[in-house]
């Protein structure tokens, strides 16, 4: 029947679902600090900082995927000591794909972080500090609470992008049916095979449903953690 899918397409989902899931959680942490480091305006260079976490918006993300073959392949200053010292390959990888999906993504995250932190009270922060609360006590008990609606729609925003991403993943993980093969790339080989539109035809519907989902799920529960 036409809703049914095969082996290698399910295949495609869950590993959509599971590179997904990693990029987000690679990228997360990182976004948090970024977001509390462009936050401070005598933070030297800040204009640069900025200019780097945006540029996979502009940027062709075959010419990203590029980028990280270039510093993460077997041969690039960090894939080489990756691989070297720990074993660690992340090229042509699941992992690599997450990567990809990760920096892709990083500069969603950002923005929905910095939103929420243009909204943080200062005047509260203040107030646990005089209180003698230290920096870190005030992050977790006053910004980090009040962050939280972006910290989460900036996560699952990223998440769903993520389920999509094709151009930089393509490049720096490559093609394995099993292996790095997400969603949007089995739909771009489904479209490669004679006969395969029906196939891709499926595909592209699940991927629409999974991303109006996440955007759905993201603007809900960000207006239920607005205070």
């Amino acid at each position: 029947m036409w809703f049914e899918l095969n082996n290698y397409e399910w295949q495609a989902i869950r590993l959509s679902l599971i590179v997904a899931a990693n990029a987000v959680a690679m990228g997360l942490p990182v976004a948090i600090l970024v977001s509390l480091l462009l936050r401070w305006p005598r933070l030297p260079f800040r204009s640069v900082l900025n200019i780097v976490v945006h540029l996979p918006l502009v940027l062709p993300p075959v010419v990203v995927g590029w980028m990280l073959l270039v510093v993460f392949g077997v041969r690039g200053p960090i894939g080489s000591l990756l691989n070297d010292w720990f074993g660690i390959r992340l090229v042509f990888t699941a992992s690599g794909a997450a990567l990809a999906c990760a920096v892709m993504t990083f500069p969603l995250m950002v923005r929905a972080i910095r939103l929420s932190l243009d909204s943080v009270d200062s005047g509260l922060e203040d107030a646990a500090s005089t209180l003698g609360a230290k920096r870190l006590d005030t992050f977790f008990t006053v910004t980090l609470p009040l962050m939280a609606p972006g910290v989460v729609s900036g996560a699952i925003t990223a998440y769903a992008a993520s389920l999509g991403e094709f151009g930089a993943v393509i490049t720096f993980a490559s093609n394995v049916p099993g292996q790095t093969q997400t969603l949007p790339l089995a739909i771009f080989t489904a479209l490669q095979t004679p006969g395969g539109e029906e196939a891709a035809a499926k595909l592209a519907t699940i991927s629409v449903i999974l991303a109006v989902g996440g955007l759905l799920l993201g603007e809900w529960v960000g207006k239920r953690l607005r205070p």
